[in-house]
C-alpha cells in the first residue's frame, strides 16, 4: 500500500494515477553506453571507467527516484509524493487548484511525457517533471474540479 492510498480521507477515491516517463532514464544510459565505448581505447579508459561509473550511480538513485514517486488524482486533491529517503509531497484541494498546465517540447510529444504545473490560490507553483501522459493527468484534474 503506497502514500496515496495511505492518505486517502473518508469517501475519497482516485481517479487516476499517474507515472514518470521512463525518459529520466536516458542520462545515465547515454553516459554508460559513452563509457562502455571509451572502456575499449587504452588512452581513454580511465574516462571511460569513471563516466560507467557515474551511470551506474545515477541509475540507482534514478530508479529509486521513479519506483518510489506516485502521482494521483482523487475526487477531492491532487497528490503528489516524490522521493524515499528525502520525501517532497504536494496535496491540493481541488477546490483550491487555480490552474494546471502541461509543457511539452518535440520530443515530449512524441513521446507523450511532459512537465505539469499546478498553480493553487495564494500564490503556490509546483512543477512536476517527466510526468507519463501529461494531458490525461491535466484532463483528470479539470473533470473532478467543481463549477460554479
Amino acid at each position: 500500500m503506497g502514500y496515496v492510498d495511505q492518505n486517502l480521507m473518508p469517501g475519497e477515491q482516485i481517479i487516476h494515477r499517474a507515472q514518470f516517463h521512463w525518459v529520466m532514464f536516458l542520462r545515465p544510459a547515454i553516459a554508460g553506453l559513452l563509457g562502455l565505448l571509451l572502456l575499449v581505447s587504452r588512452d581513454l579508459r580511465g574516462l571511460g571507467f569513471g563516466l560507467l561509473l557515474l551511470a551506474v550511480i545515477g541509475g540507482i538513485g534514478t530508479a529509486i527516484t521513479y519506483a518510489s514517486s506516485e502521482f494521483a488524482v482523487t475526487n477531492k486533491r491532487v497528490i503528489v509524493k516524490v522521493g524515499l529517503i528525502r520525501r517532497i509531497s504536494l496535496e491540493l484541494l481541488l477546490s483550491k487548484v487555480e490552474s494546471i498546465g502541461v509543457n511539452q517540447g518535440i520530443l515530449g510529444r512524441i513521446l507523450n511525457y511532459g512537465t505539469i504545473e499546478v498553480r493553487g490560490t495564494g500564490s503556490t507553483k509546483e512543477r512536476i517533471p517527466n510526468i507519463s501522459d501529461p494531458l490525461a493527468f491535466r484532463r483528470q484534474v479539470q473533470e473532478q474540479i467543481p463549477t460554479a
